[in-house]
């Protein structure tokens, strides 16, 4: 399955925006229900606490993207999205990704297949935040999504594991092997 090509030819990508480095797609406390294709750049989402910055996920080139929350129950969030890098972004409409939805059992397919994905990345990280050892939670994103290493800058990468920026790269230093 791929987006790009999905977004393409089922939707008007006149609807596209660009969104600089650092801006909010989404804030806290309001609703958002489309449907982003992240076509350049890379953002996160997650929510603020009192005291700090939680951040649930990554997304870029190729990802899909929404506030799932909102998407679903079309009410407020407490969720952001927020861009790391400049973006440029398909958008798409709740009500017009229904109609393109209900069109077909293909179209179905593809929408469940899109939700199931948004699914199973959120099962794997409540199982990442359940992990008390940072070096399990630094295994699994590493075996899970190595590219992240790539795309992201690592201070987000130490938030988003729930570890300081100086543990994130021991770590690396000792897991990661030394290529000759």
């Amino acid at each position: 399955m791929n987006l790009h090509t999905i977004f393409t030819e089922n939707f008007s990508l006149g609807k596209e925006i660009v969104i600089p480095r650092g801006a909010f797609l989404k804030t806290p406390d309001t609703k958002n229900t489309h449907i982003y294709l992240v076509k350049e750049g890379s953002l996160k989402i997650g929510f603020f606490t009192e005291n700090e910055d939680k951040i649930l996920r990554f997304r870029y080139e190729n990802d899909v993207i929404t506030a799932l929350d909102s998407f679903m129950t079309e009410q407020k969030s407490k969720l952001y999205i927020q861009a790391i890098k400049k973006c440029r972004l398909a958008v798409v409409s709740k009500s017009d990704f229904m109609v393109f939805a209900q069109k077909s059992s293909e179209n179905l397919w593809i929408y469940t297949k899109i939700l199931e994905k948004l699914l199973v990345d959120q099962l794997e990280r409540e199982q990442d935040l359940l992990l008390s050892s940072p070096r399990e939670r630094y295994q699994r994103i590493l075996k899970r999504n190595p590219q992240l290493f790539q795309q992201i800058p690592h201070r987000h990468i130490a938030v988003y594991l729930g570890m300081t920026e100086e543990t994130l790269s021991r770590l690396k230093k000792t897991l990661t092997p030394i290529k000759i």
